[in-house]
């Protein structure tokens, strides 16, 4: 009886990671998308200057605070004048410093700790910090240190924007195509980016405002139907 039992399990964990493979192999096939070709050059840097412009980067370069709540559970308070970030994953919070990520502090309820988990917590705090700002703040930095620019035409014969990040971040490498709308504001990117398998999947941008300090952040996205939550986003000076 238990050999019985244990074929029939197997035949059944057999059965669900061959689906599980047919089913990814089929969303692979259909979705992925090779990276698009495309020209750097002044067309390009002034498409990206149309999108700054659309969403009003001069008011964000001149903002002193940024807030905001990532999927409901990461929490930040970023100080952009001394660049240190109050980042709050369930009851620890790191001020961390961007500049110089070492110099971070680590409180748990309140209180200042130190233990051997310290430079891990920190490198978790920068990897959320760098992946969830970015869904706030990625339109303002088209311009950043090892950023490629480049025209793409989209298949309805429109232009979009190829951005390449080639340094920075905790994901070098990754590249996004912008997509705009009649006064360059961005409506959606696909991404290429390592943590997701298939190249070219699409997220929204969308639920633009303007904040008290002036520029204008987009808090919904969508990604492949799923929303992405940004609450509490605020920014504002002194």
């Amino acid at each position: 009886m238990k050999k019985k039992l244990l074929k029939i399990l197997k035949i059944l964990v057999f059965s669900i990671l061959a689906l599980l493979i047919l089913t990814f192999a089929t969303l692979y096939f259909s979705l992925n998308e090779k990276l698009p070709e495309g020209e750097t050059g002044t067309e390009a840097d002034n498409f990206a200057l149309k999108i700054q412009e659309a969403v009003l980067h001069d008011k964000y370069v001149n903002t002193d605070y940024l807030q905001w709540t990532f999927r409901n559970k990461n929490h930040y308070l970023w100080n952009k004048k001394t660049n240190i970030v109050e980042v709050t994953i369930d009851n620890v919070m790191v001020k961390l410093d961007l500049a110089n990520p070492n110099k971070s502090s680590i409180y748990e309820n309140g209180s200042v700790t130190i233990s051997d988990n310290d430079q891990k917590i920190i490198k978790n705090a920068l990897d959320n910090f760098n992946n969830d700002s970015f869904w706030v703040v990625a339109p303002h930095k088209l311009f950043d240190k090892g950023v490629t620019r480049k025209i793409v035409t989209l298949e309805d014969g429109s232009k979009g924007l190829l951005v390449s990040y080639s340094s920075g971040g905790t994901t070098p490498g990754d590249s996004y195509l912008w997509k705009v709308d009649q006064n360059y504001l961005p409506t959606s990117y696909k991404m290429w980016v390592s943590i997701i398998p298939i190249g070219g999947i699409e997220a929204t941008w969308e639920g633009w405002q303007t904040t008290k300090s002036g520029t204008y952040l987009s808090q919904k996205h969508k990604l492949l139907g799923f929303g992405i939550p940004i609450s509490n986003l605020k920014a504002w000076n002194e």
